[in-house]
């Protein structure tokens, strides 16, 4: 019985980009929270709002990424890198709350709505879409490589569309003084954001839950495993994340051809999996035979069915 195992390294960069990010965006959202009352404009808090969850995001991917340099210990092996998914999580289902609170108000407006002062409303609107193209500037590069990041930037994106639409609702308000607009693009702000906050949660939950990695084809793996040279037949293939851009595998592999080394083996699954699913953390048990793991859990009867033929 042979292991090998291969260690990715964490990622721990983006943090200058968050913490200038949630300074200009902090800052902004007490001049949205005031301008919103004294202006009662619902659309504007609805912006705020979010900008509150943007404020928290932030903070708490900040905090992620420090957390996540930790050394691993005894109690967590594999460090504090799932900390990361914790964040985007709880990122996620406050977006879903403020959408919530947004809705419900605009509800309670929509049969008296009360008149804005477009102008005060024009300017903050404005100054909030600028603070949230920068931040948006800053965060891009590690949003792909980072659901924490991600989810933060995806709280300042939904901001930067709602500025554009208190901007729009405020320019009608101005010319028609239909003051019911304010409140309609509130409901769109919040709606809007909704899909892409779910899409998040899922894909948290999915590491959460250890399921396989988005662009990972489990089929795949198992398929180009079994087409290596002296390989038989396979169980056990387990493949999930830590954290992003951290996946791991682990497989029992059964051998015996004649003239495969047990050692060349593991080099061969090694090159695989780095060089065509870009797998690097494995570790591998070899085996000469199926050990009474082998269809314990009911999803290996076609690799123990290919390891017969070929016995």
């Amino acid at each position: 019985m042979s292991t090998g195992s291969e260690h990715a390294l964490p990622t721990t960069g983006n943090e200058r980009a968050l913490r200038v990010a949630l300074v200009l965006t902090g800052g902004f959202m007490l001049a949205e929270v005031i301008g919103g009352f004294m202006l009662n404009s619902l659309a504007l808090l609805s912006d705020a709002a979010h900008m509150f969850t943007d404020v928290a995001a932030l903070a708490i991917a900040l905090a992620a990424i420090r957390l996540a340099r930790r050394a691993a210990d005894n109690r967590r092996t594999f460090g504090y890198h799932r900390f990361e998914i914790l964040a985007a999580a709880f990122n996620a289902l406050l977006l879903f709350g403020v959408a919530a609170y947004i809705l419900f108000e605009a509800w309670q407006r929509w049969s008296n709505p009360p008149a804005v002062q477009t102008t005060g409303v024009l300017v903050i609107a404005v100054l909030g879409l600028i603070v949230n193209l920068v931040s948006m500037r800053l965060l891009n590069a590690g949003k792909d490589a980072s659901l924490n990041v991600k989810g933060a930037y995806l709280e300042v994106w939904s901001d930067l569309l709602g500025s554009v639409g208190v901007i729009v609702g405020a320019l009608v308000i101005r010319f028609t003084g239909w003051n019911w607009v304010d409140t309609v693009i509130a409901v769109a702000i919040g709606l809007w954001v909704l899909p892409r906050t779910w899409i998040l949660l899922r894909e948290t939950v999915n590491i959460l839950l250890e399921g396989v990695p988005d662009g990972v084809d489990l089929a795949a793996v198992r398929q180009a495993l079994l087409g290596l040279r002296g390989v038989l037949a396979l169980h056990d293939l387990h493949i999930w994340a830590v954290t992003s851009g951290k996946t791991s595998l682990s497989v029992h592999i059964v051998h015996g051809a004649p003239g495969v080394d047990a050692a060349e083996l593991l080099v061969a699954v090694r090159a695989l999996l780095m060089s065509q699913f870009g797998i690097a953390h494995i570790t591998v048990q070899l085996e000469n035979a199926p050990c009474n793991q082998a269809g314990a859990d009911g999803g290996e009867r076609v690799e123990t069915e290919h390891w017969q033929a070929q016995a």
